[in-house]
């Protein structure tokens, strides 16, 4: 059953109607100051999609086509983008990484970092010194 939104023509304001029918009614009271002179709008809508079509759909190599490699903003906004596709909010460490993206620096370089200091036993961040 959809949902039709009107705007009224004597106090401007919007409202939604829940029509138990396809077809559009013919007179609709405005909610807010009771006036008929109201006039349908075109409204939004929304579409789901399955995780395997979101995927799909990210793996389109159209979807790549405004994307440069050689831009680190370029690259944050499509990761953003992958993000907001997958809908979810993939935490913290998928944030600080698309912030160095965008800053220009590689995520890898901070890791390789921190991996050699875990081997070496110096977790701490005090590079050189004896526990």
């Amino acid at each position: 059953m959809p949902i039709y939104e009107y705007r009224c023509r004597s106090c401007v304001r919007k409202s939604s109607v829940l029509v138990r029918t396809f077809s559009p009614p013919e007179r609709i009271q405005c909610s807010h100051c009771g006036s008929h002179e109201t006039e349908r709008l075109i409204s939004t809508f929304v579409t789901l999609k399955s995780e395997d079509s979101r995927l799909a759909d990210l793996s389109d190599p159209s979807s790549f086509s405004d994307v440069d490699e050689k831009d680190p903003k370029s690259m944050a906004r499509w990761l953003r983008r992958m993000e907001h596709a997958l809908g979810e909010d993939l935490g913290e460490d998928f944030q600080e990484m698309t912030e160095m993206v965008e800053a220009g620096q590689s995520p890898m370089a901070g890791e390789e970092a921190h991996e050699e200091d875990k081997h070496e036993g110096h977790d701490d961040g005090e590079a050189g010194e004896e526990p």
